[in-house]
C-alpha cells in the first residue's frame, strides 16, 4: 500500500468546499460512466447534451445536436417527466422513461443557485435496454412484485370476510382508521387517541354529538386491538326497550319464563366472549340495569335471566354517548361508580365544525360512497357549493352532512351540484344556510371546546410544532431546506419531525 506522501493532494477540510469537491467528483463520474447526459435551464429548455447522448439524437428524429439543443424538452424528449422536477424542485433518483428512442433508466436532478431557487435541471440516461442489463434486477422485483400481489389479494380476502356476518353468527368490526376521514389538527388527535386506546385493555368512552362517528371510531379501536380477531358486538341502548335489556345484556336462561326458549338465548357478554362489546348511547341506560352492568363489569361474569348459573366472560368494553354524562352524574340519573369505571381512557369526537378544512374530503369520500350504491357518477361540487357547505354549522356534523349530500344528488338532473341547490335543501330542513367560507384552513372554531387544553403540554406543543411545519411547507412548496431555515431548525431536525410526527 503506498505511503502518501508531503506532496500529496489534500481533502479540503471545510465544509463548502467538501460540497464543492463532491459535487465535481459526481459530475465527472456520471459523466463517464452514464449513457448520456443533458441539462435543462429554468425554463425547460435543452441547453447542454454530452457526446454519450448525442448517440439517441437520431431515433428521437433529430440529425444535429444544433436541431436539439435550444428546444424545450416535452418537444424533443417524449414522456419526459423533466418539467415537474423543475417545477417541484424534487429529484426523481430512478425511473422508467419509454420512448421511440428506447426504454430506459433515469434519474432526473434539480440543479439550485446560492438563494436555493431552482436554476435547471441535469437528465442522467443510467441505463439503457434495461431488459438486459437489468435481467437479474428485474427478475428479482418481478417476484417480489407477484408476492406482494398474492399478499394484497390475501388481506383483501380477510378484509371481505372480516366484513361480513359469517353464517354462524359471528361479528366482525366494519372499518379502521382508514375510514375515520380528516387530516385537520382535530381529526388527527382524536385518532392519535384512538389509536393508543387501542393499545389497552381498559375501558374507552367515546364522547360527542351525535353524528360525528363515535361508532366508526369504536369499529377502528377493536380492529387495531390485539382482540381484533375476536367478535366486535354493539348494542345501541337507545333503540332497545328498558324491559328487554336485561335479556339482551345477559341472556335468558332455557325456559326462563312462559313463551321463552327452551334453548335458551345467549345474550351480549356472551357474544362478545374474547373480543370487545361496544355500549352505544350508554346515558340512556335506565338506573336498574346500571348496578347489574357495574356488577358484571367488576366481577367478570354474568347471571342470565332466569338462572341461578353464573358465566365467566373476558370482554372489552367500549362505551359511547352523545349526552353529558358527567351531568347526568351530578343529577343523580347516572350511577357514579358506573361512570368511574368507563371513564377511564375517554376520548372526546370532535364536532364536524372543529374541523371544517376536512369537508372537502367528507364530501368527496361521501359521494364516492352514494355513486357506487346508486350505480352513478359521483357528484362535482361546483367552488361555490363547497364553500356553503364549509361554512355551515352542522348540527348533525357528518350525518347531516351526509343527508344533505345525497338529497342534492337525487335531485340534480346533471353530475354538478351548485351553492343554490343546497341552499334550498338547507331552508327545506328548516336551517337558514351561513356565510360561505372559501378558506377552511382559515375557519375559528366557534365556542371553542376549552378542555381540548386539559392534557400534557408535551403533546399539545408537539401539536403546535406539526402546524408550523405544515404552514411552513405549504409556503415554500414542500421544499425541504427552504422550511428549515423558515423553522431555524436543521434538515437533519426536519426530516426526523415528518418522519415521526408524535
Amino acid at each position: 500500500m503506498p505511503l502518501l506522501t508531503d506532496d500529496a493532494p489534500a481533502l479540503p477540510l471545510d465544509a463548502q468546499g467538501i460540497l464543492e469537491l463532491a459535487a465535481r467528483s459526481m459530475f465527472q463520474l456520471f459523466s463517464s460512466v452514464s449513457q448520456g447526459m443533458f441539462l435543462v435551464d429554468r425554463s425547460g429548455r435543452i441547453v447542454w447534451v454530452n457526446e454519450g447522448y448525442q448517440r439517441f439524437l437520431p431515433d428521437l428524429g433529430f440529425s444535429s445536436v444544433d436541431q436539439f439543443v435550444g428546444r424545450t424538452v416535452e418537444e424533443v424528449i417524449p414522456n419526459t417527466q423533466m418539467r415537474r422536477v423543475l417545477e417541484t424542485g424534487q429529484p426523481v433518483l430512478i425511473d422508467l422513461l419509454t420512448n421511440k428512442a428506447g426504454t430506459f433508466v433515469v434519474s432526473r436532478i434539480p440543479l439550485r443557485d446560492d438563494a436555493d431557487r431552482v436554476i435547471g435541471a441535469i437528465g442522467i440516461v443510467l441505463f439503457d435496454h434495461p431488459e438486459t442489463t437489468l435481467q437479474p434486477l428485474i427478475s428479482k422485483f418481478a417476484l417480489l412484485q407477484r408476492d406482494l400481489d398474492d399478499a394484497r389479494r390475501e388481506l383483501a380476502s380477510q378484509r371481505r370476510r372480516s366484513l361480513t356476518v359469517a353464517g354462524d353468527g359471528e361479528r366482525r368490526s366494519k372499518y379502521t382508521f382508514a375510514s375515520f376521514i380528516g387530516s385537520s389538527p382535530a381529526a388527527a388527535e382524536v385518532k392519535r387517541q384512538a389509536r393508543r386506546a387501542a393499545q389497552s385493555t381498559s375501558p374507552v368512552l367515546l364522547l360527542g354529538e351525535t353524528g360525528t362517528g363515535k361508532e366508526l371510531l369504536a369499529h377502528a379501536i377493536h380492529a387495531a386491538s390485539s382482540r381484533a380477531s375476536g367478535p366486535f358486538v354493539s348494542v345501541n341502548i337507545a333503540a332497545v326497550p328498558d324491559t328487554l335489556l336485561e335479556a339482551e345484556f345477559f341472556g335468558v336462561a332455557p325456559g326462563a319464563y312462559t313463551g321463552a326458549s327452551a334453548k335458551g338465548r345467549d345474550g351480549k357478554f356472551k357474544l362478545a366472549d374474547g373480543g370487545t362489546l361496544f355500549l352505544d348511547e350508554i346515558g340512556d341506560m335506565p338506573q336498574s340495569l346500571q348496578a347489574k352492568l357495574l356488577r358484571a363489569l367488576q366481577e367478570g361474569e354474568i347471571e342470565p335471566l332466569g338462572s341461578n348459573k353464573l358465566v365467566p366472560f373476558n370482554v372489552r368494553i367500549l362505551a359511547a354517548t352523545s349526552r353529558d354524562l358527567a351531568g347526568l352524574v351530578r343529577e343523580g340519573r347516572f350511577r357514579e361508580d358506573l361512570f368511574y369505571r368507563l371513564h377511564v381512557l375517554p376520548v372526546r369526537v370532535p364536532p364536524l365544525r372543529a374541523r371544517r378544512s376536512d369537508i372537502p374530503a367528507l364530501v368527496e369520500a361521501l359521494g364516492d360512497d352514494l355513486a357506487l350504491r346508486n350505480g352513478t357518477p359521483p357528484p362535482e361540487l361546483l367552488p361555490e357549493a363547497m364553500a356553503l357547505l364549509a361554512g355551515q354549522p352542522w348540527r348533525g356534523n357528518i350525518r347531516e352532512l351526509r343527508n344533505v349530500l345525497e338529497q342534492a344528488v337525487m335531485r340534480s338532473e346533471g353530475q354538478s351540484i351548485d351553492a343554490a341547490q343546497l341552499e334550498r335543501i338547507l331552508r327545506e330542513a328548516g336551517v337558514e344556510p351561513a356565510a360561505p367560507v372559501q378558506d377552511t384552513t382559515a375557519v375559528v372554531v366557534e365556542a371553542e371546546d376549552e378542555s381540548r387544553y386539559l392534557r400534557p403540554l408535551a403533546e399539545q406543543v408537539a401539536e403546535l410544532e406539526q402546524r408550523a411545519i405544515h404552514a411552513a411547507m405549504k409556503a415554500h412548496g414542500g421544499n425541504k431546506l427552504a422550511t428549515a431555515r423558515q423553522l431555524g431548525i436543521s434538515r437533519a431536525t426536519l426530516y426526523g419531525r415528518l418522519e415521526n410526527p408524535e
